[in-house]
C-alpha cells in the first residue's frame, strides 16, 4: 500500500525539484504572451516600427527565435547530462543533488524555455493579411529575451565550468551541512525522555530511506491518543518494510488507545535517496564518498582526499561542542508527545576517520591529518563523547597494531 504524504512534504519537494522554476518561467512567458498580445489589438499603444516588413518580417523574426531558441535550450541539456555524468563518475553518485537544485542551471534552462513560448504565442497572434496592426511591443519583448538569453548563455558557461570544480562542490557540501547544525536543538534544551512502556509498535509499509520526520504531525496525534510517540530510524537510515518504524508509549495515567498506522505513517517520509535537512549524516556521506574515491587505485588524488577531510574537519568541530541531537516536540508543561534522535557524534567520525583512515593506506598526508582532527576535536569535545574520539586517538590506533 503506497502512503500519502503530509502538505509539507509535498511542498518540500516541489520546492526542491528541478522542474518547478523552469516551469514558473514557462507559464509566465505564456501568461504575459497572451495578455500583452490581447492587450495590443484592443489598445493603440504607442509602439511602431519595430519590425518595417510587416506581418511577413514579422513572422521570419519569430520563426527565427523559436528554431535559434530549440537549439540553444537542447545545447543546455547536453551540457548539463555531461556535467551529471562526470560528477557521478569522478566525484560520487550522490553529489548530484547539488546540480539538481542549483538555481543558476534551473534559472537558465526557464529562461530558454521562456523565449521559445513567448515568440511561439505571438507567432500565433500575428495578423494574416498585410495592413494590419502588429503586437509591436510583443515583439520588442520577444528581441529582448532573445538578448538575455544569449546573456544567460555565457554566464551558464562559466557557471557550469565553476561548480564542477571539486573545491566547489566540497564547499557547497559543507555549506549545506553548516545550515543542517544550525538547525538543530540548541545544546541546552533538556534532553527529551519519553516516559511509559511501549504498547504498540507500528511497522514501515514500505522500505526506503527516511527523509524527513515531521514531529509536528506525530505529536498532534499523540495528543489525540494520549500518548507519546518514538521515532525508531534515524533520518538517512533505510528500513525495510515491516520493520519497527515507531513506537508508541502509554504515558503516566494515559488510556492505552491504538494509532492508527495510517495516520501515523503520515508523519514519516521514506523515499529513495537520502537528503540534506534532517539527515545530518548525508553531508558526511558525501564528502567520505569524495574522499574514498580520490584514494582509490584508480584516481590516486590525494589532494582532493585532503580538502575534503579538511571540510569535514570543521564540521566535526562544530558537532563536537553538542550533544547528540535529538528533536523533541512537547506540551506546555513540557511533556514530551514526539521524539526523535539523529545522527550519533560516534557515527559521524565512524564515515570520516574510520572509513577514510581504511582506504588511506600508504598514503601520510592523509593519515596525518586524520590524526590531528582527532587530537584537535578530543581537547574540545563534550565530555560525552570522549570514549567515542578516545578510541581513534593515534596511540590507540598504533596499540591496536
Amino acid at each position: 500500500m503506497r502512503r500519502r504524504r503530509t502538505a509539507s512534504a509535498r511542498l518540500a519537494e516541489v520546492r526542491e525539484s528541478f522542474w518547478l522554476v523552469p516551469a514558473i518561467f514557462s507559464v509566465g512567458a505564456v501568461l504575459a504572451a497572451v495578455g500583452l498580445s490581447a492587450l495590443e489589438l484592443q489598445l493603440d499603444l504607442p509602439f511602431g516600427g519595430i519590425v518595417p516588413s510587416g506581418p511577413a518580417g514579422a513572422r521570419s523574426l519569430l520563426s527565427s527565435i523559436i528554431t535559434a531558441m530549440i537549439s540553444f535550450t537542447a545545447l543546455v541539456f547536453s551540457i548539463t547530462v555531461v556535467a551529471l555524468q562526470l560528477a557521478s563518475s569522478q566525484y560520487s553518485p550522490r553529489v548530484l543533488r547539488t546540480f539538481l537544485q542549483d538555481r543558476i542551471i534551473q534559472a537558465t534552462l526557464g529562461t530558454f524555455v521562456a523565449t521559445f513560448l513567448f515568440a511561439m504565442v505571438v507567432l500565433a497572434a500575428l495578423p494574416d493579411q498585410e495592413g494590419q496592426r502588429l503586437p509591436e511591443l510583443s515583439l520588442a519583448v520577444s528581441i529582448a529575451l532573445v538578448l538575455a538569453s544569449s546573456a544567460t548563455f555565457i554566464y551558464y558557461l562559466h557557471h557550469i565550468t565553476t561548480v564542477m570544480r571539486v573545491s566547489h562542490i566540497i564547499g557547497s557540501i559543507g555549506a549545506q551541512t553548516r545550515r543542517s547544525i544550525a538547525r538543530l536543538p540548541p545544546p541546552d534544551e533538556p534532553p527529551a525522555v519519553v516516559p511509559g512502556e511501549v504498547t504498540q509498535t507500528v511497522p514501515a509499509s514500505e522500505p526506503g530511506m527516511v527523509s524527513n520526520v515531521d514531529l509536528v504531525v506525530l505529536g498532534r496525534l499523540a495528543r489525540e491518543h494520549d500518548c507519546a510517540i518514538t521515532v525508531v530510524p534515524t533520518p538517512g537510515d533505510f528500513v525495510v518494510a515491516g520493520a519497527p518504524l515507531l513506537r508508541v508509549h502509554q504515558t503516566v495515567g494515559g488510556a492505552a488507545r491504538p494509532v492508527p498506522a495510517d495516520r501515523a505513517w503520515l508523519g514519516v517520509t521514506v523515499g529513495v535517496e537520502r537528503s540534506p535537512g534532517q539527515d545530518l549524516g548525508f553531508g558526511f556521506r558525501q564528502l567520505a564518498d569524495i574522499a574514498e574515491r580520490a584514494l582509490s587505485p584508480g584516481v590516486n588524488d590525494v589532494t582532493t582526499a585532503v580538502r575534503a577531510v579538511q571540510e569535514a574537519h570543521d564540521l566535526l568541530r562544530r558537532l563536537a561542542t553538542r550533544p547528540d541531537p535529538t528533536y523533541a516536540v512537547r506540551d506546555d508543561d513540557g511533556t514530551v508527545r514526539a521524539r526523535m534522535s539523529s545522527i550519533s557524534y560516534d557515527a559521524v567520525l565512524a564515515m570520516i576517520v574510520d572509513d577514510i583512515r581504511l582506504v588511506s593506506g600508504d598514503q601520510p598526508r592523509v593519515r596525518r591529518l586524520l590524526d590531528s582532527i582527532v587530537r584537535d576535536v578530543a581537547s574540545m569535545a563534550l565530555p560525552v563523547h570522549r570514549a567515542a574520539i578516545g578510541r581513534r586517538l593515534p596511540t590507540a590506533v598504533n596499540d591496536s597494531h
